[in-house]
């Protein structure tokens, strides 16, 4: 019995790994200012790439450059922690229905 349950602890570990593997490949966008500045980051949540209109350069729109910036970024990372949740949950999902718990 306990054996089988080590057996599916080493492959929630396994499967755990490989899911965080893929989610470092996979691209979320976020963007703000309509358009003017774009974020793409990982499922993984790394930032990848930042893109600024050239406009927004400007020191006069230092400012509002910020705040768009600070707008784009957590609307990537909040896409982004909802494909790691998916993700997580699909995984578990999977899992736990192949378990069965005996007395329960």
């Amino acid at each position: 019995m306990f054996g089988d349950l080590l057996g599916k602890l080493q492959e929630a570990q396994q499967k755990m790994q490989e899911s965080k593997e893929r989610l470092r490949h996979v691209l979320v966008d976020g963007e703000a200012g309509n358009g003017t500045v774009k974020v793409v980051v990982t499922g993984g949540r790394e930032v990848r790439s930042v893109e600024i209109d050239p406009a927004l350069l400007a020191a006069e729109r230092k400012e509002e450059l910020e705040d768009l910036l600070i707008t784009a970024l957590n609307r990537a990372l909040k896409q982004a922690e909802e494909t790691w949740e998916a993700e997580m949950k699909g995984m578990a999902g999977g899992m736990l229905g192949g378990m069965g718990l005996p007395g329960m």
